[in-house]
């Protein structure tokens, strides 16, 4: 399984019903939290996620609104008897932020917490786990702010069962040939493995672009993706707002999906000032069809 779960989508300022930025990657039985608002572990909570099972987070950069929340769940998690390493990707002042939090609070966590600086002659490939590949690239807000790039990458060929039998290959090779092995015939003669074996399925790859002014350099990194999430800050007739508070709007998000040839979108980082969300796929649905609003608690499945 690889899908995306929202935590939280509104921007600065929360509101009753809507949450700063937050977001679960589920990738087969590993998750990731990206950006961690004030609130997030309530949103763990809410919508049963196991904390727990969080291996990676990443944090796009320190405006608030996209990291308040992170102390309160390393601490819970704590406290919740975590033992299993935990790794943090972000800007290198945010280790900093997170040691002075704990020491002046006499905290020690029972788990071992890495730290990977983001840095700008450092982006690209971050990890490798298994079919994951993570990345990030440089997006251009007021600070320093990335995105990231989760790429999944079927690696195994897929095995013909009726193919296979006809050749009396056993099912306990199978596994052999999803790596790509010929067989070996008990009369001596070899069995090809395209014979038997499709290639790998097409990956898959959601692409978070953080907080960002309307910029089409990011088009390389969005193209051809899955699923693309883009900031949407302002309803177009405030795009002067945007372009100055280095934000986007409804219409800039989708011609940017548009102009990358993205097969879907979702639109977050809802601005406080609006209690309703429609106007935004009003806005942005005739420039990009395959547009959704990023809904709090809902799973968007890849």
């Amino acid at each position: 399984m690889f899908a995306v779960t929202i935590l939280g989508n509104n921007s600065a300022i929360p509101t009753p019903d809507r949450h700063p930025t937050a977001q679960v990657i589920t990738c087969n039985e590993q998750l990731m939290l990206v950006d961690c608002g004030e609130g997030t572990q309530m949103q763990l909570t809410r919508y049963k996620v196991r904390r727990g099972k969080i291996r990676y987070i990443f944090i796009s950069h320190l405006h608030g609104d996209h990291y308040f929340g992170l102390i309160g769940l390393l601490n819970s998690m704590s406290l919740l008897g975590r033992i299993e390493p935990l790794t943090i990707f972000g800007p290198p002042e945010l280790e900093e932020i997170l040691q002075l939090q704990l020491r002046v609070a006499a905290t020690v966590l029972r788990f071992e917490l890495q730290f990977q600086a983001l840095l700008p002659e450092r982006t690209g490939l971050l990890l490798r786990d298994k079919d994951l590949e993570v990345s990030c690239f440089p997006v251009k807000h007021r600070i320093p702010c990335y995105g990231f790039s989760f790429s999944l990458q079927r690696r195994k060929r897929r095995v013909i069962p009726e193919q296979a039998r006809a050749y009396e290959i056993p099912a306990a090779y199978f596994s052999k040939l999803q790596d790509g092995e010929d067989y070996l015939t008990k009369t001596g003669s070899v069995v090809k493995n395209d014979w038997v074996t499709l290639p790998p399925a097409r990956g898959k790859r959601y692409v978070y672009c953080a907080d960002s002014i309307y910029d089409e350099e990011l088009i390389p990194y969005l193209q051809d993706a899955d699923l693309v999430y883009h900031e949407t800050t302002y309803l177009a007739d405030l795009h002067e707002r945007a372009a100055e508070r280095y934000h986007s709007t409804s219409v800039q998000a989708a011609t940017l999906a548009l102009r990358a040839n993205a097969k879907r979108l979702l639109i977050g980082h809802f601005s406080s000032k609006y209690t309703e969300l429609q106007p935004f796929l009003d806005e942005s649905r005739p420039v990009f069809a395959n547009t959704d609003l990023a809904l709090e608690g809902a799973t968007y499945i890849l």
